[in-house]
């Protein structure tokens, strides 16, 4: 056998492992203990995700479409599996020609155009480690990514090329649009006819940086391999519900965890078509059109999605949806009865990070409970460990068994051993999220352990709180954080984002805090409410630690703002 047999018949192998683990998660999608029980990660010396796997559903499923993106004057652009898997193989060469080697760093800052998920093909074919950022990044930011990501190559669109200027002179530079002088033009790559890259890369080779998105601290640099992402969102599908032949549509932005996670690796593990609506601001009743329109069969939007979506008709269109998803932050339960009770579907929530894939979810079929994320996914062991005594308990950090890591675990955080291994200390990966779990093993969120307080000797859960919140109808988003008080250490202070149609007042703080007061125990209660925007990362996640320190900062100085409010504002009713 020659050496180019040899290879061939080990990709053999390596697809027809691959696929066995896949139609095993399809074939149990509503059985959750069996997928639960049987489900084991295939292992591999050597993978490449789009050789070994996209590859083959580019032969098997040739016309059918691997990416549809409508935009918003309605122009359709989609690319079928074989025209993705020959592009990329183009790509992949050119930028080789370009100079590009295996192992090189790219970083890939590009919206939601046909030209990233070439790119994101292409790369992983040439071997190269991608590091993908949202073009929402301040310039500080773009170099802080080049220095500390140690990057040899940019992609970006040509009307952001300016921003690179000395600070990425030592890469080869590719701009997707009009030609810019010194840079390569993206459309070029669809001229070459040259050889083609098929790296042969090792299993544990990097393939993705991610820069997390910094709610507490400075973004750490989160390294995955060629399977813990590829391989790992089996995970991923298997919550969300794909199929062969779906059509599924997930809010995330470009550059975040997320977006690989259901706009590139969940969907084509299940050979489903992944379908973008390209929208500039977003418009919950354009958004309901186009996912009747075009026949979405599974949905995935943040919180904050859902929550500007059941203030339109959801009863008055008519979809084709049959898996709901939420995820990024937990999802209230408000929001969940309003959408079943508009399309008698149910929307799961599940849990995962960037250093994972999804860990924990409401899979289909199964009982979901409002307030839960569900139960440990398909080749996860989750622990919830006391912080206080080590201990393994039904309260406590969410925890990832390591013996064995499975196989979607980060690498770790890159050139950062002590916070590796902090994070990985005692046998398990420690989430930082706190959680409790019932006697049916199903999983609810009590908050980051850095957001978790205590008020009179009593823990509070932020999320609880704004559960019951954005129960009220005039309460659009809210965030509690403590608020110093001498007596009682610390109380509950919310900051509240009013719906559509409301304004601040004194009368509505006032019904508010009421309304809180009668549906939750006394201990809990919000005694303090300000109506305020919220401040929050560029990935969408509310920053609590900054509401801490200035809510710290105004009770120190006695500082005082329009639309602050103390119970002791208002008379016992």
């Amino acid at each position: 056998m020659s050496p180019a047999d040899s290879t061939e018949q080990s990709t053999t192998d390596v697809t027809r492992e691959f696929r066995e683990a896949r139609d095993f998660l399809v074939a149990h999608r509503e059985d959750y203990e069996t997928a639960y029980r049987d489900f084991r990660w295939p292992h591999f010396d050597r993978f490449n995700w789009a050789r070994d796997w996209f590859d083959a559903l580019a032969v098997e499923q040739p016309e059918v479409a691997a990416l549809t993106i409508v935009e918003e004057d309605g122009e359709v652009n989609s690319r079928t599996y074989a025209e993705m898997a020959e592009r990329s193989r183009q790509v992949a060469g050119w930028l080789t020609q370009a100079g590009l080697q295996p192992g090189d760093r790219v970083l890939v800052v590009l919206g939601n155009t046909v030209p990233l998920w070439e790119t994101m093909l292409g790369c992983i074919r040439a071997g190269a480690v991608m590091i993908p950022a949202t073009t929402l990044l301040t310039d500080a930011d773009l170099a802080d990514r080049i220095e500390r990501g140690g990057v040899r190559a940019v992609v970006t669109s040509s009307a952001d090329t300016g921003r690179y200027a000395g600070i990425a002179d030592h890469c080869i530079r590719v701009a997707v649009g009009e030609p810019v002088p010194n840079w390569l033009v993206y459309d070029d790559s669809a001229q070459y006819e040259g050889p083609v890259p098929e790296v042969d890369t090792a299993a544990n080779d990097s393939l993705l940086l991610y820069f997390t998105s910094g709610t507490t601290s400075q973004p750490k640099l989160v390294e995955h391999t060629q399977v813990s992402y590829p391989v790992g969102h089996l995970s991923t599908m298997y919550w969300i519900g794909l199929q062969p032949g779906d059509v599924h549509l997930n809010v995330s932005s470009p550059g975040w965890a997320k977006h690989s996670w259901s706009n590139v690796f969940a969907p084509w593990n299940a050979g489903a078509t992944v379908f973008l609506y390209n929208y500039t601001r977003f418009d919950a009743e354009k958004m309901l059109r186009v996912l009747q329109t075009y026949g979405v069969t599974t949905f995935c939007a943040p919180p904050t999605v859902w929550r500007m979506l059941i203030q339109a008709d959801l009863s008055a269109v008519k979809v084709q949806i049959r898996e709901c998803i939420s995820a990024g932050e937990p999802l209230n339960p408000e929001v969940i009865e309003q959408v079943r009770n508009a399309w008698g579907i149910t929307i799961r929530d599940g849990y995962g990070q960037t250093e994972t894939t999804a860990q924990i979810g409401n899979t289909p079929g199964q009982e979901v409970k409002l307030g839960s994320m569900g139960r440990p996914l398909p080749g996860y062991t989750i622990a919830l460990i006391d912080p206080s005594t080590d201990e393994i308990s039904d309260d406590g950090e969410i925890s990832i068994e390591l013996a064995p890591a499975p196989v979607p675990l980060m690498r770790g955080y890159r050139d950062a051993r002590e916070l590796t291994d902090d994070v990985m200390r005692g046998g398990h990966y420690h989430t930082g999220d706190v959680a409790s779990r019932d006697e049916d093993g199903y999983i609810t969120y009590v908050g980051r352990s850095d957001d978790v307080f205590k008020a009179s000797d009593y823990r509070i859960s932020p999320f609880e709180l704004e559960s019951v919140l954005i129960e009220h109808p005039a309460v659009a988003e809210a965030a509690v954080v403590p608020s110093p008080d001498p007596v009682r250490l610390a109380v509950p202070k919310a900051y509240v984002v009013l719906a559509a149609g409301h304004e601040p007042s004194r009368e509505l703080a006032g019904e508010i805090l009421q309304f809180c007061r009668d549906h939750l125990a006394p201990y809990k209660r919000i005694r303090r409410i300000e109506f305020a925007d919220l401040p929050k990362t560029i990935s969408g996640k509310i920053r609590r630690v900054e509401l801490r320190e200035d809510e710290a900062a105004k009770v120190d100085s006695g500082q005082t703002t329009q639309h602050a409010y103390d119970e002791a504002d208002f008379k016992e009713g």
